[in-house]
């Protein structure tokens, strides 16, 4: 008995001394469900956010690769414009181009134009030279 009451997990009533009460050292089960509820949409919230900022990295890729695809179609171009159309070659085999070569109101001088498309994502690119 002495060491019970020396026993922090217990707690002794002095006016009825058979009794020996056990003190409440865990959670309610209303607590735990409480808590895994807060961490619950905590998890959701930051799932569905990582996932929207990962397609946002996907699209920005896309069109970065787009946009040098198409630099580097317009250096080839300014060398000997003309129309064309096409898909690059692979790794980038899923981005397509289109060129065209208009005449601009400015005499000696004409516009190419580079249009590489991937699924809905579309760069354009604008460029004079000279003829």
């Amino acid at each position: 008995m002495k060491e019970a009451l020396r026993n922090k997990n217990f707690i002794y009533i002095p006016h009825n001394s058979s009794f020996i009460i056990r003190r409440n050292c865990g959670f309610t089960l209303l607590e735990v469900l409480i808590a895994l509820a807060i961490i619950g949409a905590l998890l959701v919230t930051l799932i569905s956010t990582l996932n929207y900022h990962l397609s946002l990295v996907a699209r920005q890729e896309t069109i970065t690769v787009a946009t040098l695809l198409a630099k580097n179609k317009m250096a080839a171009l300014s060398k000997s414009p003309e129309e064309n159309k096409g898909f690059f070659d692979s790794p980038y085999d899923r981005y397509s181009y289109e060129t065209f070569v208009k005449d601009s109101p400015y005499g000696g001088i004409a516009e190419i134009v580079v249009v590489v498309r991937s699924g809905n994502d579309e760069v354009t690119l604008n460029e004079l030279i000279v003829k």
